[in-house]
């Protein structure tokens, strides 16, 4: 159940710790500190960078229409894109704004020629709040000169949020692309290594599909097995005792040779996984997953205590959690 990163994200950029005169760049703990006053970093401003990098929001997305889709395209698919509405409006020259998992050489964002502005999710954030560090990159791609990339950089404290810029009241739907082509306007011409660059970051993608009958519900395929990854709204222990009911019942398979088999946690919500037959496609997984989705409904309802076979059942799930952020 592994998740597979891409190869075209950069090295986690890390915040500076703000001095007078000016900002204090972050070093190995054992390196002497830049601001030159001859103590080993850590000693140093160091302490104040690891104060800084503590101050995490778990949950980023909560509030935005679709906070598990957006945990699912920030953590788990390749590639995806959804188009996005800004309270505001687009300001003048700005065609449409599309969030997309990831672009090209890794850019934060891209204003292009034609007014059309992509914001990259799954760049690492420099702050402890994504969806703060996201709204600084929005808000300077839509005022960057057109044809442009726009750095990362470390967003204002007191700076907005995605909650909020986006409309909250638009749906967002969530596209599911076999590849990266809707990084280039005009894909089909490509050539030299522009194309051979699409053709790499194609190969590097695992193939994945959203299902339509639950939400935040996403297929892959990997060489091994093929895996449901299903990102859940539901508080962390309340689903796991849900889920331990079930998995003790022999309820919490998707059809024969399915089996649950742990969860990721990720931006303070949890994704059970299942692996699937590579035999199985996405569409075959459909119906199961809307049956499970009413007998998980069903569980979450339940508050008796659990048996002694469902605390062990729960242990094991518990113990097969994976941090993703």
């Amino acid at each position: 159940m592994a998740k597979k990163r891409q190869n075209t994200k950069v090295r986690r950029a890390q915040p500076a710790v703000v001095v007078e005169g000016g900002e204090v760049p972050v070093v190995g703990a054992r390196e002497p500190c830049p601001c030159g006053s001859g103590r080993r970093y850590k000693a140093c401003h160091g302490r104040d960078a690891a104060h800084a990098v503590q101050q995490l929001v778990q949950r980023p997305f909560e509030g935005l229409p679709g906070e598990c889709d957006w945990v699912a395209l920030r953590e788990l698919v390749p590639a995806a894109t959804a188009e996005l509405t800004l309270t505001s409006g687009l300001p003048e020259g700005v065609t449409s704004l599309t969030l997309a998992t990831v672009l090209p050489m890794a850019w934060p964002a891209l204003h292009r020629d034609n007014g059309v502005v992509l914001l990259g999710l799954q760049n690492d954030a420099t702050s402890g709040d994504v969806s703060r560090d996201l709204a600084d990159t929005l808000g300077r791609a839509l005022t960057a000169e057109p044809g442009t990339p726009v750095a990362s950089a470390r967003p204002a404290p007191d700076g907005p949020r995605l909650q909020d810029l986006v409309d909250l009241q638009a749906p967002f739907v969530p596209v599911v692309h076999t590849g990266f082509e809707f990084w280039l306007e005009d894909a089909e011409s490509a050539s030299g290594e522009v194309a051979a660059s699409l053709e790499r970051a194609n190969a590097a993608a695992i193939p994945t599909v959203r299902l339509s009958a639950v939400e935040a519900a996403y297929w892959c395929r990997t060489p091994e097995k093929n895996h449901l990854r299903w990102v859940t709204p539901h508080p962390e222990e309340q689903l796991l005792d849900a889920l331990a009911r079930l998995h003790a019942a022999g309820a919490s398979g998707l059809g024969e040779g399915t089996r649950l088999v742990g969860s990721f946690r990720a931006h303070g919500l949890v994704v059970p996984v299942w692996d699937l037959p590579t035999s199985m496609e996405a569409e075959e997984v459909e119906k199961p997953a809307a049956a499970f989705a009413e007998r998980l409904g069903e569980a979450l309802a339940v508050d008796a205590p659990l048996s002694t076979e469902e605390r062990r059942a729960r242990s094991g799930l518990a113990n097969r959690q994976i941090t993703l952020s």
